[in-house]
């Protein structure tokens, strides 16, 4: 294909209006780039990352530079190599019980060599591409160890606001919990609880009722965790209090590595090369859900692999300058995202800064109460239990795996904790696979029909011999298998069933669901569309290919009718629970959709989407009317967009033209400059006059193509000019500047299947190619140009 649209330049922002950044941009931009975006992102992470910096090292038992130094060497050292462009790292919250455990054993000595050794063990991994196995882990064990460490973090620090410290085991720190809350020191409570306060309050300034709930807002962006920590240090100096401040030592006094005696090393290299991997694996998987998770929320791709290989260079770094393990942190990534970065160097700043800040303002930080900085581990530690976490690991029934793990965590301790967990998944997933579930109904007409659920193995084989037993001699049957696992021992006993039940002179037909024009039959064979077993028509086959409508019917009323039985009988029990589930929670979409009004356009069939997923706006020519325009605008999409980006909050907005487009050619034969009264097409097609005029200033020979190349040029150039109309309404307007609403241009070649996506950076429609190893892939498609 070598369509080409000659379009006058295009800026960046036309479909992407995300902030701009990134290696292709020139350098001017870069720095408007980093001054507008990136800058202040990076002061507002840096000003988490201090107090919670010294937080995790309190919380360890580390010198709290070791925090410091971690979240430098995270910033700078990950924020560079790293694959994951606006993640941030830092001290590990994951590590906090393991690195305690590590320093309280051995010493400190030894915790900067299982750091040093995890980081090139995590340098290796990288290297031999194995980032994406370490998803593999189940996601209840992932948020069951977060929720384990979560909870001896709070416990151990609720010791510290009582004016207690914290024992060698959350069990020991929950058996002396009732002396401390009986005697707690009043100043360090005093304390820990404005902190407190602080941080649960302050966000929800902006629920306030009126002006006062505006205003709260503008004042919740203020990061907690410093106005907790500044508040908590300001009471203790006015009141002069006594209670125990933050010790942080000299530079000059700061422990860099250094090998541990040799009795340790020899004595315990089993237990010490068990954290090593321990240490390399939880803070691994931690930076790549991490990774994970910031991608999903930038919508970018990230290169995993990188992103572990940067992560090992950091730990190793980190423990060779004394510092504590380093990953990537969910809440210092979401809060650089929230803050409007746009590259990796707000990550490299905030680590700047909290260099300067570790070297300039020791002073200060001396000041800062202990008390205060467990609160705000505490916090974070009762965070790492999310609800949503435990809704969503219920909903999947692997809740026993996730308890396990939190149980296990907080007991065993982390190691321990995660065997248990990965166990529990292992018992369960077996236990599934042996589950099967086999019905035999009988029809009213007196056939039997067999349904079976669940993988079939050889294990369910005595449970499906007695369900087919049951059915009488002669009797005509139906057996219909979901697509689960079918293994060899239950793939004979249905073949010698059959066998011997058709020799009784009962005829047996046999399908799956899974499998639309497919037939499964036990000797082998694919059964071809006409074959007994019900219907095999596929989701898109239009009216005149399917095999239940009667092609003799002239009356499209009639086939209508026929596709709505079709769906009815077919379709309806498939979909019928999630409509169910949408009809009573309400429409949650994450995208409008804006498309032609074209027959051949399947909106759902070319994004692979379902009921609920897309708010979709289709008119002739995919227009968007300038508001305000005399004689052209049109409420009712302006009102779908209103409507879409204010009440139902959507993420993203795509326009999608394609070929072949008729409103286009009619803007090319000039039906909006025929004479006498327009018509009513013509009325609306004026909105797109602003193409054809931006095709007509393109630099090349306008009036020395051929029609075709120019109608097919006009489609995709209309593409673009409606992302510029886009932002002429003032709620996409106000919500692309605050950074939450991005705006997609796609085109779809109808001839070929081919959708392409415009990338903001070069200005060309990008091919959307299929997954390696997904199917039929196809002869690459060549980029068009916009």
């Amino acid at each position: 294909m070598t369509l080409d649209v000659s379009s006058a330049p295009i800026a960046s922002d036309t479909t992407d209006h995300a902030p701009p950044g990134g290696a292709a941009a020139p350098p001017g931009q870069r720095v408007r780039t980093l001054l507008a975006h990136d800058l202040p992102a990076s002061l507002a992470v840096f000003l988490i990352a201090v107090p919670f910096s010294l937080g995790i090292a309190l919380a360890t038992g580390a010198p709290l530079t070791a925090g410091l130094v971690a979240a430098a060497v995270g910033g700078l050292v990950a924020g560079l190599l790293g694959g994951t462009h606006l993640q941030v790292s830092g001290p590990s919250a994951a590590l906090t019980v393991v690195t305690a455990g590590v320093i309280a054993q051995y010493g400190w000595q030894t915790a900067c060599l299982v750091t040093v050794a995890a980081g090139l063990l995590q340098l290796l991994l990288g290297s031999l591409r194995v980032a994406r196995a370490a998803l593999a882990v189940s996601p209840a064990v992932v948020h069951g160890l977060l929720a384990g460490v979560g909870i001896t973090i709070a416990i151990a620090q609720l010791h510290v606001i009582l004016g207690g410290t914290p024992h060698s085991s959350a069990l020991a720190d929950l058996r002396a919990l009732p002396g401390e809350l009986a005697g707690p020191h009043p100043p360090a409570l005093a304390v820990g609880l404005l902190a407190l306060a602080i941080l649960f309050g302050w966000p929800k300034l902006g629920r306030l009722p009126g002006p006062a709930g505006r205003f709260g807002a503008r004042l919740a962006r203020l990061p907690a965790a410093l106005l907790a920590v500044a508040a908590a240090t300001t009471l203790s100096l006015i009141a002069e209090l006594s209670l125990a401040r933050v010790e942080l030592p000299v530079w000059e006094h700061h422990q860099f590595f250094a090998l541990p005696p040799t009795g340790v090393l020899t004595g315990h290299w089993a237990a010490l090369l068990g954290l090593v991997l321990t240490v390399a694996a939880v803070a691994g998987v931690e930076s790549l859900l991490s990774s994970v998770a910031v991608d999903r929320m930038t919508r970018r791709t990230g290169d995993l692999d990188r992103e572990l290989r940067a992560q090992g260079a950091s730990n190793l770094l980190s423990g060779l300058l004394g510092g504590l393990p380093v990953a990537g942190g969910a809440v210092r990534s979401t809060a650089n995202v929230q803050a409007g970065a746009a590259t990796r160097m707000s990550a490299v700043l905030h680590g700047c800064w909290v260099l300067l800040a570790a070297l300039v303002l020791t002073a200060g930080l001396r000041r800062i109460p202990l008390a205060a900085l467990a609160a705000l581990v505490l916090v974070v530690g009762v965070q790492m239990v999310s609800f949503a976490h435990i809704r969503r690991v219920h909903r999947h029934r692997e809740f026993p795996v996730y308890l396990a793990t939190v149980l296990g965590v907080v007991l065993l301790g982390v190691p321990l904790g995660v065997l248990l967990g990965g166990s529990v998944a292992v018992l369960l997933a077996l236990y599934r696979l042996t589950r099967a579930h086999v019905d035999v109904v009988t029809e009213p007409d007196g056939s039997c029909t067999v349904r079976t659920h669940g993988p079939l193995t050889f294990v369910a084989v005595p449970k499906l011999s007695r369900a087919l037993a049951r059915i009488p001699v002669g009797t005509r049957v139906t057996v219909r298998h979901d697509g689960s696992f079918l293994d060899h021992a239950a793939f004979e006993a249905l073949h010698a069933w059959r066998a011997d039940h058709q020799a009784a002179g009962g005829p047996v037909s046999m399908s799956t669901d899974s499998r639309a024009r497919e037939v499964l039959d036990p000797d082998g064979t694919v059964l071809a569309d006409d074959a007994p077993g019900g219907h095999h028509c596929s989701p898109w086959t239009p009216w005149v290919g399917h095999h239940c409508i009667e092609q003799s019917e002239d009356d499209p009323h009639v086939r209508l009718l026929h596709g709505v039985r079709g769906f009815q009988q077919h379709t309806a029990p498939l979909v019928r629970r999630e409509l169910a589930r949408l009809a009573r929670d309400g429409q949650t979409p994450s995208q409008l959709f804006l498309t032609c009004a074209d027959s051949r356009m399947v909106t759902s069939m070319i994004t692979s989407s379902g009921p609920g997923d897309l708010f979709t706006v289709r008119n002739v020519g995919n227009l968007v009317p300038a508001p305000y325009e005399p004689g052209a605008a049109d409420d009712s999409v302006a009102a779908a967009v209103q409507y879409a980006v204010e009440v139902l909050e959507v993420a993203s907005i795509t326009v999608c033209g394609h070929s072949g487009c008729g409103a286009m050619k009619a803007l090319l034969d000039g039906v909006t400059e025929q004479q006498g009264p327009p018509t009513a097409l013509a009325r609306w097609l004026r909105n797109g006059r602003g193409s054809l005029a931006r095709l007509r200033r393109a630099p090349a020979e306008f009036e020395g193509r051929a029609a075709v190349d120019v109608a097919e040029q006009l489609c995709i150039t209309n593409v673009v000019q409606q992302l510029d109309q886009l932002m002429a309404n003032p709620a996409v307007e106000r919500r692309v500047s605050a950074g939450s609403l991005r705006l997609v241009g796609m085109y779809f070649d109808l001839a070929t299947a081919q959708a392409y996506v415009m990338d903001r950076e070069t200005g060309r429609f990008v091919p959307v190619h299929a997954e390696a190893g997904h199917g039929h892939e196809p002869e690459p498609e060549p980029e068009l140009a916009a």
